[in-house]
């Protein structure tokens, strides 16, 4: 799962930076307008943490961009304006969630998650697919109620293949899933294939059926 940080406050976004990628999230982080424009226009996120006050623009504009281009990146407003005025534009503007500085981490970080749930899971813990069960709290797959251990990478490209069923997703969009804008400094995308790879081996290994498909020259499907 990508998050994209728009915060100035440095401290704060390393902070934010440095929790959530303990709790297995790939975070990105910028603390300008131009810069975070540049970013949404260019890759697409499960959740943006945006503060509204940025040294060179305001974050409305963000959100207002976000809405014009039809985007489904989840959004969570974190400013230390308590104004009742920002809060309701926010939300009208496409904000899932307001979050008013200082907070705690946990609580930000559980906001997060259930954002990313009701987006692409309605809403529920346990993502289920025929004998396919997945804890999205717990972070465990299970076929035919038998355990099966994935790394980080594979669990996320599942989770990522999964809230993205039926669509065919190339490979550079998986690569800049997994690694961010990184991806866009490799000279391959090599990595990919090796960890979509050894997913459907364990799955397949497990009795899972062929649910995740090659579509040859553009990238893979998930078919539910």
């Amino acid at each position: 799962m990508k998050i994209l940080i728009i915060e100035d406050e440095a401290a704060l976004a390393q902070s934010i930076s440095e929790y959530l990628s303990g709790e297995n999230y790939l975070c990105e982080a910028t603390g300008t307008f131009s810069e975070a424009m540049s970013k949404i226009e260019t890759f697409d996120y499960d959740c943006i943490l945006l503060d509204i006050m940025l040294p060179d623009g305001n974050g409305l504009k963000i959100l207002e961009e976000l809405k014009k281009q039809q985007k489904q990146d989840g959004v969570i407003i974190i400013s230390a304006k308590n104004a009742l005025d920002d809060k309701i534009e926010g939300l009208k503007l496409g904000a899932d969630d307001y979050l008013t500085k200082p907070f705690h981490l946990s609580e930000l970080m559980a906001r997060v998650y259930s954002i990313i749930r009701r987006k692409q899971f309605s809403s529920s813990n346990v993502v289920k697919q025929n004998e396919l069960q997945i804890d999205l709290l717990a972070k465990t797959v299970a076929v035919n109620d038998e355990a099966i251990s994935l790394t980080k990478k594979e669990f996320d490209l599942l989770i990522y293949f999964i809230g993205n069923k039926n669509k065919v997703i190339s490979k550079s969009t998986l690569a800049e899933h997994l690694s961010g804008d990184l991806a866009d400094m490799l000279d391959n995308h090599d990595f990919v294939y090796a960890h979509v790879k050894n997913l459907k081996k364990k799955l397949y290994d497990a009795g899972c059926s062929h649910y995740l498909k090659t579509v040859y020259g553009t990238g893979y499907k998930w078919e539910s």
